[in-house]
């Protein structure tokens, strides 16, 4: 009869060796941790990349998707567009660039004017001539300075086009020369100045304007139409 005793005595004291913490503590149990807890189920998802444009940006557009669309042309060497050509004969013009479009802009910059850039676009409906200005009008001049465009103005002489015209830059092609980058397209270039984040499209069925260009009424005189950056 003691046998028993001694087998359940034996238990009980096996039964609180069990239940012992690490620091001897009975009665509290050790949890183990799962084996078979669930792991982070994936890595937090990123944003796809913005796709490239695939359109010209139409009227109002904000700068920045021109500047993507411009950016997104197929990029061109700049050392090709440093010559213009009149009656067969080339010019270099230095550190200047020409270039024409299949819309028929001839644009070339001028280093007398701070490398700004100017466009002769056959405009369907140019600025008339004002009543004050003299001398010969050129309704389709652009000058694109960056904080300003100006449309239509008196020229005695070609002025920076006397060299004639320069490369033509194939529709879709993008070049990058000073604050510029224009990009070609059917409907004309588009013209990006980083200085200022403005933009003009030099199109025949009228001249756009992005970024803080806007119209400055009544243009001053001598010039058919003025777009400007104003201070707000």
């Amino acid at each position: 009869m003691r046998l028993p005793v001694v087998l359940a005595a034996c238990a009980l004291v096996a039964g609180c060796s069990a239940t012992a913490d690490q620091h001897g503590q009975p009665g509290v149990a050790i949890s183990e941790p799962s084996l078979s807890a669930a792991a982070p189920s994936s890595r937090p998802s990123t944003a796809a990349p913005k796709a490239a444009p695939t359109t010209a940006p139409p009227p109002g557009a904000p700068v920045a998707d021109v500047i993507a669309w411009v950016e997104a042309g197929t990029p061109v060497d700049v050392a090709g567009f440093h010559t213009a050509t009149r009656d067969g004969a080339p010019t270099n013009l230095g550190g200047d660039v020409a270039f024409t479009t299949t819309s028929g802009a001839n644009c070339m910059t001028d280093k007398g004017f701070g490398g700004a850039l100017a466009c002769l676009v056959h405009l369907t409906a140019p600025p008339p001539r004002p009543a004050d200005a003299y001398g010969h009008w050129v309704g389709g001049w652009v000058d694109f300075e960056g904080p300003t465009a100006e449309v239509g103005s008196v020229h005695g002489d070609p002025g920076r086009f006397t060299n004639g015209t320069g490369p033509q830059l194939k529709n879709g092609q993008s070049l990058r020369f000073g604050d510029y980058q224009c990009r070609a397209d059917a409907a004309g270039p588009v013209c990006v100045n980083y200085a200022r984040r403005t933009a003009v499209r030099f199109s025949n069925d009228g001249i756009q304007t992005f970024g803080c260009l806007t119209p400055v009424t009544p243009a001053p005189d001598g010039f058919g139409l003025k777009f400007a950056c104003t201070a707000t």
